[in-house]
C-alpha cells in the first residue's frame, strides 16, 4: 500500500466498458482506447479510441459532499471526432484513431477541448441545453417558414423547459500543418496558444488563427539518410509560457525558452543520463526511447517514461536524474522475444498525482505500478474485470524471475504481453485514478472507511 494514498477499491466499482459504460464489452478494435484525460476539476474525465470517438464521463453531482460515498462517473457525452480520411497526393490513409485529448480550463457554462489524430487538431465546445424557444413568428412549431400573409399577430418567442441535451460542436479545426503523425498537443498556460508536434516538428497555434501556425522546433535533415532521432513527446510549462520540452527517442530531453530564438532549434538545457557501457545491447537504443514527457504540476521536475524505467529530473540537473524507478525490469530478459511480437516498441505514458508525490504507470498483464517518491515503496496492481467487484480493495500483485514461485505470485513467462495499460490518469486533486485496458476503463479510488 503506497502512503497516503490507502488501499485502492475499484470505484463502487465501475469498470466502464468504451462508449456503452457498461461492463459487457464489443471487443473490435474501434473500441480500445487511445488517450485518457481528466479535465483541470477532475468533473469531467474523457476518453478517445480508435474509431475516431470521444467519449465523457462525468462525476455524479449530488455525491459530491458526502464523504462516506464518493461521486460515480457515468457517460455524460459521446461523439465522433474524427473520421478516416485519405491523402490522395501521397495516397495515404488518414486514421481516425484519437492520439491525444487536451482539456482547457473552464470559463463559462461550456467545457472546450482539443482532440487530435495524426494530422488535424479539432477544438471541441461541449455544452448543455435543457430549454428550446418557442413561439417564433415566422416559422412553425416545425421549423417551416410560415406565409407572411397569414402571421394577422405578433408573438414574442419564449423558452420552454425540455430534456437535459448534451452537444458537442467543433469551433475550430487545425488541419494541413503536419507532415508527419502528430504525438503530443500542450495548452499553454496562456491559454491563448497550444502547440502540436510530429516526429520532426513541433508547431505554435493561437486558438483563433486556424489556417496557419508557427513552426518553432524542426529537427529534419536535408538529407533524410542523416536522421538519427525523431520526437517522442513535447510539453509546455505549467506556468511559464515560453518554457517547453520535448523529448526523442534517443532518450534526450531538451528545454528550449521562446524567449531566446523564434525557432527553437537551440536548446536551453539537455537532459541525458550517460549509458552504462556494461549495459550496452542491441536493444539499448531501442529501450532508451522516451515515450512520455510530463512536467510536474509545481514546474520544479519533469518525468519521463522509457521502456522500462521511469525517471524524475530536477530542471537545475541536466547531468542524471535524480530518481529512477525499475517498472518491469524482471522483462530484460525477455527483450529478444518482446522484439520480434513488436511489443518492445509499445509506448507506456506516466502521470503525476496531484501534489507530485506519487507517480503511476502502466505495465504488461493488464498491470500498473505506482511509485511513492518520499518512502520510495512502490506497488503492482492488476486492472481486470476478474476482481471488478464493487469496493473490492485491490491486492499488490507480485512477478516471480525464477526459482520457486509462491502462491499469490506471477510468473513472468506467464505474463500476457496482449494486455497492457498504455494510458492513465490521475484526478487533479482526489486520489482517484483511470486506467485503461485495451477497450475498458477502470476507476479506481482509494478506500473511505
Amino acid at each position: 500500500m503506497i502512503p497516503g494514498l490507502g488501499a485502492l477499491t475499484q470505484d463502487t466499482l465501475w469498470c466502464f466498458s468504451q462508449v456503452k459504460g457498461t461492463v459487457e464489452v464489443g471487443a473490435t478494435e474501434a473500441d480500445i482506447i487511445s488517450t485518457v484525460e481528466f479535465n483541470h476539476t477532475g468533473e469531467l474525465l474523457a476518453t478517445g479510441d480508435k474509431g475516431g470517438r470521444v467519449v465523457i464521463f462525468q462525476r455524479e453531482q449530488e455525491s459530491k459532499n458526502q464523504v462516506h460515498r464518493r461521486g460515480e462517473y457515468n457517460v455524460y457525452s459521446t461523439f465522433q471526432s474524427h473520421e478516416p480520411e485519405f491523402d490522395y497526393l501521397k495516397s495515404l490513409e488518414i486514421e481516425e484513431k484519437i492520439n491525444k485529448i487536451r482539456w482547457l480550463p473552464q470559463q463559462n457554462a461550456a467545457y472546450f477541448l482539443l482532440s487530435t489524430n495524426d494530422k488535424t487538431v479539432k477544438l471541441w465546445k461541449v455544452s448543455e441545453r435543457d430549454k428550446r424557444p418557442e413561439g417564433y413568428n415566422l416559422k412553425d412549431e416545425e421549423g417551416r417558414l410560415r406565409d407572411p400573409a397569414t402571421i394577422t399577430t405578433l408573438r414574442v418567442p419564449v423558452l420552454r423547459p425540455m430534456d437535459l441535451m448534451v452537444e458537442a460542436t467543433p469551433r475550430r479545426v487545425f488541419a494541413n500543418a503536419h507532415t508527419y503523425h502528430i504525438n503530443s498537443i500542450s495548452v499553454n498556460s496562456d491559454y491563448e496558444t497550444y502547440m502540436s508536434a510530429d516526429d520532426l516538428r513541433i508547431n505554435l497555434w493561437n486558438f483563433e488563427i486556424t489556417n496557419q501556425s508557427f513552426n518553432i522546433v524542426d529537427i529534419k535533415p536535408a538529407n533524410m539518410e542523416e536522421l538519427t532521432e525523431v520526437i517522442t513527446a513535447a510539453e509546455f510549462h505549467p506556468h511559464h509560457c515560453n518554457t517547453f520540452v520535448y523529448s526523442s527517442s534517443k532518450g534526450t530531453i531538451r528545454l528550449c525558452d521562446m524567449r531566446a530564438s523564434a525557432l527553437c532549434d537551440r536548446h536551453t538545457k539537455f537532459f541525458e543520463e550517460p549509458e552504462d557501457p556494461s549495459n550496452r545491447s542491441f536493444f539499448s537504443e531501442i529501450i532508451s526511447s522516451i515515450s512520455d514527457v510530463k512536467f510536474s504540476h509545481s514546474g520544479r521536475y519533469i518525468m519521463t517514461r522509457d521502456y522500462l524505467t521511469v525517471k524524475v529530473w530536477d530542471l537545475n540537473m541536466e547531468n542524471r536524474p535524480i530518481e529512477t524507478y525499475q517498472v518491469h525490469d524482471y522483462l530484460r530478459s525477455k527483450l529478444c522475444s518482446l522484439y520480434e511480437n513488436d511489443c518492445i516498441f509499445d509506448k507506456f505514458e506516466c502521470v503525476w498525482n496531484g501534489s507530485d508525490s506519487v507517480i503511476m504507470t502502466g505495465s504488461y498483464n493488464n498491470f500498473f505500478r505506482m511509485f511513492d517518491r518520499n518512502t520510495k515503496r512502490d506497488v503492482t496492481l492488476e486492472a481486470s474485470r476478474e476482481n471488478s467487484k464493487p469496493r473490492a480493495i485491490l491486492k499488490p500483485r507480485k512477478v516471480c524471475v525464477g526459482g520457486k514461485r509462491r502462491k499469490d505470485e506471477i510468473s513472468v513467462d506467464s505474463l500476457d504481453f496482449s494486455k497492457k495499460i498504455l494510458h492513465t490518469a490521475w484526478h487533479p486533486s482526489e486520489n482517484i485514478i483511470a486506467v485503461a485496458a485495451t477497450n475498458n476503463l477502470y476507476i479506481f479510488q482509494d478506500k473511505v472507511n
